[in-house]
C-alpha cells in the first residue's frame, strides 16, 4: 500500500514538472500513433476467419498479444517488434564470440549507435523470413488467397515497413519520451487487448457452474498473488559496503535481484514459441515425411504442454543469467572501485573484488532467475488445473505490464529529481 501511495505522489508531482510533463505527452501521443497503425489492414485477407483462426491457436494468440494486436488485424505492424528483439539477442550472443563487437560496446554513444545500426540490418531478412511464415501459415487456412509475386512482394515490404516504423516510435520514445521505447510498445499492446482478452473469458465462462466461479476466483488470487510477489522482488536489492580509506566514507553497491528487468521475459516468449510456429508451418506440406514430424512439433510445444512450460522456464532462467552479464559486468566494476580508492571490507582490490561481486551476483540473480521463471510459466499451470484458456494469455502479461510499470516510475522519479536538482541549482 505504501508503494502504491508513493507511486501516486509521484506521478502527481512529475505532472507538475514541465519536463516530464512534455516528456508524458510525447509518449502517450506515440502510443496512440502505434493504435492506429495497428488497425490499417494489409488488403486481401478475411478478417473475420483470421481472428477465428487466432482464438483457436495458442501461440498465435500469444504472438499477438505482444504485437499488440498488430497480428490478428494482419495490420502492416503485423510482426511487431519480435523480428527487432530476436536481432537485438543475435548480436548480444555474437558480441560473446566476436571480439570486435566487444569492444565496440565499450565505446561508448558511438559504439551503441553501431551495434544499434547492425541490429536494424539483421532485422530486415528476419522480417521478411516472418512475414513469409506467416503468408504459408495463413494461406494453408484458406486466410488468403493465392497472391501473385508481385502482389507478395508488396505484401512482404509492407509488413517490414511496419516492423521497422515501430522501431523508429520506440526509438523516439528513447530519446524524447519516457520509459524503454520497445517495453512501452509491448505494453500499450497488452493493455490494448487485456479488456477484450477479459470479454472473451465471461462470454466462453458458464457461471451457472460453480466451478468456473471457483476457477475464476483462484486465477484472479494468483494474478493479485503474481503482482505482490513481482513488485517483492523488484524492489529486493542487495547493498555491499564499499569503504574509502582516503575519504573515511562507506557508501553501498546496489545489486537487484532482478537486474535484468522485464528483457528476458520478452525475449523468452519471442523464443519459445519458434519451435510451434514451425511445426505448424510445415505441418501443412503434402510430403507427409516433413509433415508429420512437424505437426509432431507443435504439439508438442503446444502453450499449455509441460515440454513448453519446461522450455519456456529454462529459457527465461538462460536470459537472465545473460542480460545481468551483459548490464552487469563485476571486473569493470572491481577496475572502477580500484582507481577511485574503494574496496569491500575483508577482501583486496582487483581480482579479488572481481570474484567476491561474482560469486555474490550469481548467488542473487539466481534467486531472481528462478523466481522470474517461476512466475513466467504459473499462468500456465494454472490453466491446466482450472482449464480456463482464454485468461493464460493475460496471466502472462502481468509480468511484463508491472515490471514496465514499475520502471516507469523510476524513470519519473529520476527525471523529477533531476528537474528539482537542476532548479535549485540555478
Amino acid at each position: 500500500m505504501n508503494q502504491i501511495l508513493h507511486s501516486l505522489s509521484l506521478y502527481i508531482e512529475g505532472l507538475k514538472t514541465p519536463l516530464l510533463r512534455k516528456k508524458i505527452g510525447f509518449t502517450i501521443g506515440i502510443l496512440i500513433l502505434f493504435r492506429l497503425i495497428a488497425h490499417i489492414p494489409v488488403p486481401g485477407v478475411d478478417l473475420a476467419l483470421l481472428r477465428q483462426f487466432f482464438a483457436q491457436n495458442q501461440v498465435l494468440s500469444l504472438l499477438n498479444i505482444f504485437s499488440g494486436g498488430t497480428l490478428a488485424n494482419f495490420s502492416i505492424a503485423a510482426l511487431g517488434l519480435n523480428p527487432y528483439i530476436n536481432a537485438s539477442v543475435m548480436m548480444q550472443l555474437l558480441a560473446i564470440v566476436v571480439p570486435q563487437l566487444d569492444e565496440l560496446s565499450k565505446e561508448g554513444e558511438y559504439g551503441r549507435a553501431k551495434i544499434n545500426q547492425y541490429t536494424r540490418i539483421i532485422t530486415i531478412p528476419l522480417a521478411i523470413f516472418l512475414a513469409l511464415g506467416m503468408y504459408g501459415i495463413l494461406r494453408s487456412q484458406n486466410i488468403i488467397g493465392t497472391l501473385s509475386p508481385l502482389t507478395l512482394v508488396a505484401l512482404v515490404a509492407s509488413m517490414l515497413a511496419g516492423t521497422m516504423i515501430m522501431i523508429f516510435l520506440g526509438q523516439l520514445i528513447n530519446q524524447f519520451g519516457v520509459g524503454n521505447g520497445i517495453s512501452m510498445i509491448i505494453f500499450a499492446g497488452i493493455i490494448a487487448q487485456l479488456p477484450v482478452t477479459a470479454l472473451q473469458t465471461l462470454s466462453v465462462s458458464d457461471f451457472s457452474n460453480p466451478q468456473t466461479m471457483i476457477n475464476l476466483l483462484v486465477f484472479a488470487a494468483m494474478a493479485i498473488g503474481l503482482i505482490l510477489a513481482i513488485v517483492f522482488v523488484e524492489e529486493a536489492v542487495l547493498r555491499i559496503p564499499i569503504h574509502y580509506a582516503k575519504r573515511a566514507q562507506v557508501t553501498y553497491l546496489p545489486i537487484k535481484v532482478d537486474t535484468a528487468g522485464v528483457m528476458p521475459i520478452i525475449f523468452a516468449v519471442s523464443l519459445a514459441t519458434i519451435p510451434s510456429l514451425i511445426g505448424q508451418s510445415l505441418g501443412k506440406l503434402s510430403n507427409p515425411a516433413i509433415a508429420d514430424p512437424a505437426l509432431a512439433l507443435a504439439r508438442l510445444f503446444r502453450t499449455d504442454g509441460y515440454l513448453y512450460i519446461l522450455f519456456y522456464f529454462i529459457l527465461v532462467i538462460g536470459f537472465t543469467f545473460f542480460y545481468t552479464s551483459v548490464v552487469f559486468k563485476p571486473k569493470d566494476i572491481a577496475e572502477e572501485l580500484r582507481k577511485s580508492g574503494g574496496f569491500i571490507p575483508g577482501i583486496r582490490p582487483g581480482q579479488s573484488t572481481e570474484k567476491r561481486l561474482q560469486y555474490l551476483i550469481n548467488r542473487v540473480i539466481a534467486i531472481g532467475a528462478v523466481f522470474l521463471g517461476f512466475i513466467a510459466v504459473s499462468p500456465s499451470i494454472v490453466q491446466n488445473l482450472t482449464g480456463i484458456t482464454t485468461l493464460t494469455i493475460g496471466g502472462t502479461s502481468i509480468l511484463i505490464v508491472v515490471s514496465v510499470v514499475i520502471e516507469l516510475t523510476r524513470k519519473i522519479e529520476n527525471v523529477v529529481q533531476t528537474y528539482n536538482y537542476d532548479k535549485l541549482t540555478y
